[in-house]
């Protein structure tokens, strides 16, 4: 079982927001990373979206999702 969900944001992306709210109330817990404060985060997401700094993008144990649904998040976790 997992702590938390990993979850790769910058902030103004109404993506992000959305999800961040849905998750919230499914108590899902979320270790955040701001992708424009710290550059090792921004890296990450890189490498999990093709060079792109693409958010929200979510790790999940060892899934990684870019800009998923809450849905899908529910499901990787189910998996771990």
């Amino acid at each position: 079982m997992i702590d938390a969900v990993i979850f790769y944001w910058r902030p103004g992306c109404e993506f992000c927001a959305s999800l961040r709210l849905a998750l919230d109330k499914l108590d899902i817990p979320l270790k955040m990373h701001n992708i424009w404060e710290d550059p090792d985060a921004a890296a990450v997401v890189r490498s999990l979206a093709n060079g792109n700094e693409t958010v929200p993008t979510v790790v999940v144990g060892d899934i990684s999702l870019v800009n998923p649904t809450p849905d899908e998040v529910i499901e990787a976790l189910a998996r771990c």
